[in-house]
């Protein structure tokens, strides 16, 4: 059943090196395979699985996001290592210093090496 399947975010990129450079230095993520297809690393039990295409980078909508336990923090961490988070001002959505918040979540958006938007969200309890 896929309800008990773990997930896997597949995301496009331009130019693999420089992805890898980011995903495994920049993100500190754990490369967990390599080949000719595609690279992957693990995230807390999921996959993000990486592909070279000319198309990386042109999604203009969140391809991952990372729960997390302190937003703060990982921001601070994420800067730290040259992350420059977005600001948006859209219907629903307004950001301040990089992150909206929301009765039940605080968010922030950054983009990867090739220009993919990724999130990291710290959930509030209900």
């Amino acid at each position: 059943m896929l309800s008990d399947s773990p997930i896997a975010a597949i995301i496009p990129v331009e130019d693999m090196e420089r992805a890898k450079r980011f995903y495994s230095d920049t993100l500190g993520l754990p490369l967990t395979r390599e080949s000719a297809e595609d690279t992957r690393y693990e995230c807390g039990g999921t996959t993000i699985g990486l592909y070279e295409t000319p198309y990386g980078g042109k999604a203009e909508h969140t391809l991952a996001s990372w729960k997390v336990a302190d937003l703060d923090a990982e921001m601070t961490s994420l800067r730290s290592k040259g992350v420059t988070f977005e600001d948006y001002d859209l219907p629903g959505i307004k950001t301040v210093d990089g992150v909206v918040e929301s009765d039940t979540m605080r968010g922030a958006w950054f983009k990867d090496s090739e220009g993919n938007i990724l999130c990291v969200v710290e959930e509030r309890a209900a």
